[in-house]
């Protein structure tokens, strides 16, 4: 039997990933009183007068929202959000497991951008913060930028901004076993959905000065109106050379490559063209977009993929537990870039010095201390930033 046919059988058997358990008791008339009436008025109370209070009252300081329209579930496309609830239970079960974090799947039966917001809006009174999942670009963008500007929780986009925060603490660290720095190298990314676009805005954000960013159509240009905002904002700070053509221009004399495109697109040929000791990120998932074995023999000194049977596995999962424990732990309303940024770099010091090398640039997905070292540097920030209540 083949995986996909075993985590069949198991959803039939598990018949849901999550449930919930009750915190207190409820066995005698007495627990009845404190947990329900009359007692529970007076936390009621309490709340009324300062709605900060339900954050130490209720379970809202320690719960998380888990959201998607089903318009972009895994590889698989606009399935509709009830076909996207097992990836959004399983989304819960993780961050469960890794960071104690409560969380509530809420898979939404609408694509429309305002009707998604303000649902969200009049549901975020129950929440710590609020996982967008699995909604497609470039609706994402704008639904982000919306919910962040109407509610006072984190909003975090994980398809986005986890995949970026753990591609950065992957090529932090790559650069390191190459002896080379982020400011001088070429990093060709392709790929522009949710993933692309986040990944280029943190790595510009953390010190890049040469990217080349490629879409299906090649090359960025900012004169093409295609683009949409966000594409044309970074086609405007990006290709310094002013490059034309596609990912074979793009790659050539290229020190890192991020790939979140699509299967076998990249050649050994485009590896061998690229400078020494390179930087391969093939992130299409299942199939990559050079198999890690093709790239390592074409001349590449460091790849990582998101498949799990390969060394340098980069999965958001080290990095959404982590930066949700962290924002809900300081009372955040936010999370900023530098919560990002700094996410990142405690994920990439979680490997010693000593102990880094090619195929160890990132800690295990299995590794559970990452998240409370990512969450102790995100709070940190969070501090530092002033996003607190």
């Amino acid at each position: 039997m083949n995986i996909r046919e075993e985590s069949l059988k198991k959803h039939y058997e598990w018949n849901g990933k999550i449930e919930v358990i009750a915190r207190c008791p409820v066995d005698t008339r007495e627990d009845m009183s404190l947990a329900y009436t009359p007692g529970v008025a007076e936390a009621c109370m309490v709340i009324n007068e300062d709605v900060n209070k339900s954050f130490e009252l209720t379970r809202r300081n320690n719960l998380v929202a888990v959201v998607t329209d089903g318009t972009a579930v895994l590889g698989l496309g606009d399935i509709g959000p009830e076909a996207g609830m097992p990836v959004m239970e399983g989304k819960c079960a993780l961050f469960k497991k890794f960071a104690d974090v409560d969380a509530f799947p809420l898979c939404l039966k609408t694509k429309d951008v305002d009707e998604i917001v303000r649902t969200i809006y009049l549901l975020s009174g129950s929440f710590g913060g609020i996982n967008l999942e699995d909604i497609a670009a470039p609706r994402c963008f704008e639904i982000e930028k919306k919910l962040k500007e109407c509610c006072n929780i984190p909003i975090f986009h994980d398809d986005q901004h986890g995949t970026a925060v753990v591609v950065l603490a992957g090529i932090i660290n790559s650069l390191r076993v190459v002896g080379k720095k982020i400011e001088d190298v070429k990093i060709v990314v392709n790929g522009l959905g949710a993933a692309g676009t986040a990944i280029s805005k943190m790595l510009i954000a953390a010190g890049a000065k040469n990217m080349v960013l490629v879409d299906k159509r090649g090359i960025i240009d900012e004169n093409d109106t295609l683009l949409g905002e966000e594409r044309q904002n970074l086609a405007k700070i990006t290709n310094p050379e002013k490059l034309t053509g596609g990912l074979d221009v793009a790659i050539k004399n290229a020190d890192v490559f991020v790939g979140v495109s699509a299967p076998g697109i990249v050649s050994e040929e485009m590896i061998k063209s690229m400078n020494t000791d390179a930087i391969v990120f093939a992130m299409a998932n299942p199939t990559p977009e050079i198999m890690p074995d093709l790239a390592k023999k074409a001349g590449a000194k460091v790849v990582g993929t998101g498949r799990s049977d390969f060394p340098n596995q980069i999965n958001n999962v080290l990095v959404f537990p982590g930066i949700f424990r962290g924002a809900l732990d300081c009372g955040a309303t936010d999370i900023t870039e530098e919560m990002k940024l700094a996410a990142a770099y405690a994920l990439a010091n979680h490997i010693p010095e000593n102990e880094l090398n090619e195929e160890n640039i990132i800690p295990s997905a299995l590794d559970r201390s990452v998240a409370f070292e990512v969450a102790d540097a995100v709070k940190k920030a969070a501090i530092e930033s002033g996003v607190i209540r």
